[in-house]
């Protein structure tokens, strides 16, 4: 595999698990918190910074005034002048660059998708499920309580919608914007992971 792989899913729909799988197959690197670590480690910001970034983004107005996103149109913003939450999408998106360069891997969230938009060498699937399957893996794999389980699953997508429409201008989750869409609550984990090698290796050989 000579890709750059990227996945960007909704919450526990295993896109995580998939894409460590992926790149366990092709023999490549796998990075999800990993890029926190490595992006904390290069810009001087502390790992909990990067952290709280995408938990704030719950509300979109909230979201937006945390950002410092009211500011005139006529006024040219320098890198010192961004909001904190700016300054540290910058810093993961450089790195996430720097990891692109580095050759082939896979790398989940973080919108590698957007950030590496212009990569001839980028492959960008979306992985989704529905919510039965979505709440059986929130209970099982991370232990979040039955109560309210539905509401604060959704909760946690629209964290993920809002921190991504707002540092790309585009639609978290917009069939347009990925190479391929799959529902893996209808094949299951395992086969969701070939069905995606699959495709990866197809789009090699045109």
């Amino acid at each position: 595999m000579n890709k750059v792989v990227t996945i960007s899913r909704q919450y526990s729909s295993g896109g995580r698990e998939i894409g460590k799988k992926l790149a366990e197959l092709w023999n490549v690197p796998f990075y999800d918190n990993e890029l926190i670590t490595r992006a904390a480690k290069e810009s001087g910001y502390a790992v909990e910074a990067f952290e709280r970034a995408e938990s704030r983004a719950t509300s979109s107005l909230l979201y937006s005034i945390a950002r410092g996103m009211v500011t005139s149109g006529n006024i040219h913003t320098t890198f010192n002048s961004l909001s904190l939450d700016d300054r540290l999408y910058m810093a993961q998106a450089d790195i996430i660059r720097k990891i692109a360069d580095e050759g082939p891997c896979v790398i989940v969230g973080r919108c590698a998708d957007y950030i590496l938009r212009k990569r001839t060498d980028l492959v960008n699937i979306f992985v989704m499920a529905d919510m039965p399957f979505r709440i059986e893996r929130a209970q099982r794999i991370d232990g979040m309580p039955s109560e309210k389980i539905e509401e604060n699953i959704i909760k946690m997508d629209k964290r993920r919608y809002n921190y991504y429409n707002f540092h790309t201008g585009e639609k978290w989750g917009k069939a347009e914007n990925y190479s391929l869409c799959l529902n893996s609550s209808r094949v299951g984990i395992d086969k969701a992971v070939e069905c995606i090698k699959t495709y990866v290796e197809a789009v090699e050989t045109q």
